[in-house]
């Protein structure tokens, strides 16, 4: 159970503080609600660059690292598809540094053209290194394409090319910064030993007199059933052939989201996993398999992805998959199994609320999505699925006019 006091100050800033007398330490998590899914689709990757100009510096703060680190903390952010985070993990009596610090670059950040040509320059050799450079490092390119056709999950967070991280000018930068990068559209967690009256009233007193931004709701297109099988080979320079099969799902607050995770537990995840145990240690059709969901706030996929032993046929690797499907839809899991899976997951969300950090990113997750306090009903959430209902998902989600299909054939030149 985490406890939590909540207050929004008049700025329209969420803070949540959770007090830990037990650690000397101090996270501070600010969540601001934009991703990749805010961008437009002949300027993606803006977000994700964004998140690299943020340490930029202002005129107050030329180097953002530096202070923390004088302080006896670390920091550091990510972006995906919902949100952009950025966090400090620092000894309690210094938790005014990481609040001067984030309400200084929430309010004076500074972008100029040479600032931006170098981040665009950073963010494009991750593209190279990440996506063009790896073997199958494009696949998430490719599956985005193909299973999506109008909402904004259709592309990676990183972009989908790098021109269109170097076509970003300075004023797109500065409007981005404007609309999004604001207290009414962030959420700042604090979990550690701090006392809560006293940790508010500092958050007052760094980030009451920011102007919030006059927001616009989110109007996202709304993705149609997919009705048909979509396909693509990819012939590439890869070690093995592989397989990725993408199936949509409801989004992280739909009703079924707890029995598609654990269903893709049972399809894969630990050594007595279906897919893993049957085909890549029984069998050895697959030298390596996986199953995961993206968990995205909006409706997302399931995915199994598996590179294909050498001297396996492709076509028979597939079929092997599909099998492990088909019978899942009608077969009941046995209580047994579930229940294994069901106790993993509840000790994974136990030990991370081990780590202030884990904590202050869990609190500022669930409040983006609605309500932080889901956090505390998760591990009830997952008890409640019953065998039946991994049928049932398996049934209305694995099949196969609901996929995508992405192949890679070797060639060797």
């Amino acid at each position: 159970m985490i406890e939590f006091h909540r207050q929004t100050l008049k700025n329209g800033l969420v803070v949540l503080v959770h007090e830990d007398p037990s650690t000397p330490l101090v996270a501070c998590n600010l969540l601001y609600k934009v991703g990749s899914r805010d961008e437009d689709p002949e300027r993606t990757g803006l977000a994700h660059l964004f998140e690299h100009l943020m340490f930029s510096g202002t005129p107050e703060v030329p180097d953002f690292d530096k202070p923390i680190q004088e302080a006896g903390g670390e920091n550091n952010a990510y972006t995906n598809t919902d949100v952009t985070c950025y966090y400090e993990v620092l000894p309690a009596q210094n938790l005014e540094v990481a609040l001067w610090l984030e309400s200084d670059r929430m309010r004076n950040l500074r972008v100029d053209e040479q600032k931006l040509r170098v981040q665009q320059k950073v963010v494009v050799e991750e593209f190279k290194e990440v996506c063009l450079n790896q073997p199958y490092g494009d696949a998430w390119h490719h599956l985005s394409e193909l299973a999506f056709r109008v909402h904004p999950y259709r592309w990676p967070t990183i972009g989908k090319e790098p021109a269109h991280i170097l076509g970003v000018g300075l004023e797109e930068v500065r409007a981005f910064y404007r609309r999004f990068y604001a207290p009414n559209n962030a959420v700042l967690v604090i979990s550690g030993g701090v006392e809560a009256g006293q940790t508010l009233r500092l958050v007052e007193k760094w980030f009451a007199d920011i102007p919030s931004s006059n927001l616009q709701p989110r109007t996202l297109p709304q993705e149609p059933p997919q009705t048909a099988l979509q396909r693509r080979v990819q012939r590439a320079r890869v070690p093995e052939e592989a397989l990725y099969l993408a199936f949509r799902t409801g989004g992280r607050l739909d009703p079924q989201y707890h029995a598609t995770d654990l269903l893709s537990d049972v399809l894969c995840n630990g050594p007595s996993s279906r897919l893993y145990r049957r085909l890549e240690k029984e069998r050895r059709l697959f030298q390596s398999i996986d199953c995961y969901i993206t968990g995205s706030f909006d409706p997302g996929l399931l995915i199994i992805e598996g590179q294909v032993s050498e001297g396996t046929s492709l076509e028979t690797a597939r079929a092997a998959v599909w099998e492990e499907i088909e019978r899942l839809k009608e077969e009941t899991v046995p209580a047994r199994e579930l229940e294994k899976l069901k106790n993993k997951v509840e000790s994974n969300l136990v030990f991370s609320e081990t780590s202030v950090m884990n904590k202050a990113t869990s609190l500022a997750y669930y409040e983006a999505l609605g309500d932080a306090d889901l956090v505390n009903r998760e591990a009830e959430n997952y008890r409640r699925v019953a065998p039946e209902s991994l049928k049932e998902v398996a049934r209305r989600i694995l099949r196969p006019e609901n996929c995508s299909e992405l192949v890679y054939r070797k060639v060797e030149h």
